[in-house]
């Protein structure tokens, strides 16, 4: 009996990824196995990267926090044991935004923690 290859799903499969991998640079783009290597590693790339995306972003709060802080005379690590002190339940998050968006906001928020 003959060999039967089902070269229309094989064909398939490979135009997907390679229409994937269209913008990449040099081979990337066109050569089969070099496509699916530099596609597959971009997904492993995006999976670790979900992640350190929320620990870059907490680093960019904190220092934005810490920077108006220091306006106001505090570092940021007193100003968060005064905010958790005084039980004001408020995230990095937020309190960067009020640092950089409202200024008087967070001024309000650390003279009332002092």
């Amino acid at each position: 009996m003959p060999r039967s290859v089902n070269h229309v799903a094989s064909r398939a499969k490979r135009k997907r990824i390679l229409k994937l991998t269209r913008g990449y640079y040099g081979a990337r783009k066109n050569v089969w196995t070099v496509a699916k290597n530099t596609w597959e590693k971009g997904l492993t790339y995006a999976f670790r990267d979900r992640r350190n995306k929320k620990r870059n972003f907490r680093a960019l709060w904190i220092q934005r926090i810490n920077a108006a802080a220091r306006l106001e005379g505090l570092s940021y690590s007193r100003l968060m044991g005064a905010l958790h002190a005084a039980g004001i339940e408020m995230n990095r998050k937020v309190l960067a935004d009020l640092a950089m968006n409202h200024p008087e906001a967070f001024k309000a928020i650390v003279a009332k923690v002092k």
